[in-house]
């Protein structure tokens, strides 16, 4: 057996792997860059770049069809399905060919499309071929899991890459999964002119957010019609001449909703089966994610995993933060960590919602001195005058040091907000260095500095 040696093996051509990739070559490295299917992974295939183009026509015809708000009429909108589908397709082609181009462009580096497999602790097999290095970086991203449900493998079902492959919009879609992926593809249908009923198991959407983030999110969708049947403990599916039957409470025929589309939302599992891990060393944890440490090395010496499949975050840009923590240690000695970095991330419905740190529940839990401030988006005038009031801002403040604890911006421009305070976050400032600075008028970020001078003693819950 012939083994080719490489300085570097990135397996997945996600966020972090192309970076990673790119910095190996860079760094005089000869680099082998192994992808089985499109390259761009999750995000640029059937992630981050498809729906959030979806979610832009979405709104587009949603505007539409407020016109008379703001003074015109543009008749009767007519949703062409298969013509959003066509756009989405054209952006994400745009997408994946643009990080294709760039790893088959890269001085010292080699591109190889197939499966990977470990058959030793760096030493790889693709194909014919034997790929041997002293780094090896695990970029292999996830997907979606399959619930174990009654009377799933008797009706169709969707989940979230192939519901953005319909041509004509669902007549009524039942989305079992009240959680973030779930929710933007309730709203984006329900725009499309889908009739749609989300079945949530527990009791609440979102089991992280705080209660009144959730009990705000769900305001929002119901007003544009999305149905929701929560506690829904007893889920089960069937057929009826050519519908699928959902049935959501133990016992009662009457919470049975019966729907043309059924989009499975329920979470996501890491691509780590079939790479032979085991004859690497590299330990999974319970879920089947990849035990990394705090600077993303695995339990095999000379192998890193990062992105999706290590555990450490869901995101795209914990993704690339991966990248930047593994780049720093390898190359900059920079000794940066997972711990470093403060959580951050978005639910992109309309009006999105933007959070970081810590919730007002995990405050509350640690039992510390915290200042509260909380405002009504009916306060924003950017957002009274764009007819965008739904939502609120909330952050929360340590009341010893006066630092940033964390905050939620649900509403308009929420997701872009979010970031003034997690930037003071990063800086380890106090929270007066917002709320003493000047803004621009009128503009959504102006009233963070008003919140900031509202704050106040956490009450007792």
């Amino acid at each position: 057996m012939q083994v080719e040696s490489f300085d570097a093996i990135i397996i997945g051509a996600g966020q972090a792997g192309p970076a990673l990739a790119a910095r190996c070559a860079r760094e005089g490295l000869r680099t082998a860059v192994i992808e089985r299917g499109h390259f761009g992974g999750t995000c640029v295939n059937v992630g981050c770049v498809p729906t959030k183009t979806m979610v832009a026509s979405a709104r587009a015809i949603h505007m539409a069809r407020r016109g008379s708000e703001f003074g015109f009429s543009a008749g009767d909108v007519e949703v062409k399905m298969a013509r959003i589908k066509a756009r989405k397709d054209e952006i994400v082609l745009k997408s994946r060919s643009g990080v294709q181009q760039w790893m088959q462009g890269l001085k010292n580096a080699e591109v190889i499309q197939g499966d990977a497999k470990f058959i030793g602790s760096q030493t790889v097999r693709i194909g014919a071929r034997t790929l041997t290095a002293p780094r090896i970086f695990i970029n292999v991203g996830g997907r979606s899991v399959v619930p174990d449900l009654a009377g799933l493998s008797d009706v169709p079902y969707l989940d979230n890459a192939s519901i953005m492959e319909l041509t004509e919009v669902p007549d009524h879609l039942v989305v079992v999964g009240g959680s973030y992926i779930g929710l933007e593809f309730a709203q984006m249908m329900r725009r499309f002119g889908a009739q749609v009923t989300v079945v949530e198991r527990s009791a609440k959407l979102l089991s992280r957010e705080d209660e009144d983030v959730s009990d705000g999110i769900r305001a929002i969708l119901e007003a544009e019609g999305v149905a929701f049947q929560m506690g829904a403990e007893c889920l089960s599916l069937s057929r009826d001449a050519g519908r699928v039957v959902v049935g959501a409470v133990c016992g009662a025929e009457s919470s049975a909703v019966v729907a043309s589309h059924v989009l499975l939302a329920v979470g996501r599992r890491p691509n780590t089966d079939g790479l032979g891990l085991e004859a690497a060393g590299i330990k999974l944890d319970e879920r089947g994610y990849i035990v990394v440490d705090e600077q993303l090395r695995t339990s095999s010496k000379g192998v890193w995993a990062v992105g999706d499949c290590n555990g450490r975050g869901a995101f795209t840009h914990t993704a690339w933060n991966d990248h930047e923590i593994v780049a720093a240690n390898l190359f900059d000695r920079d000794p940066r960590r997972v711990s470093d970095r403060i959580p951050c991330y978005a639910l992109f419905i309309d009006p999105a919602l933007g959070r970081v740190g810590m919730t007002e529940r995990e405050v509350r839990a640690t039992g510390r001195p915290a200042l509260l401030a909380k405002m009504p988006m009916q306060r924003v005038s950017r957002a009274r005058e764009a007819g965008e009031t739904l939502g609120f801002m909330k952050v929360l403040v340590d009341a010893d040091t006066n630092r940033l604890l964390g905050a939620a911006i649900l509403g308009m421009n929420g997701d872009e907000v979010v970031h003034g305070l997690l930037d003071i976050m990063a800086a380890d400032q106090p929270y007066t260095a917002i709320s003493r600075a000047m803004h621009i008028h009128p503009t959504v970020s102006e009233l963070v500095p008003t919140l900031l001078q509202q704050l106040k003693p956490l009450a007792s819950a």
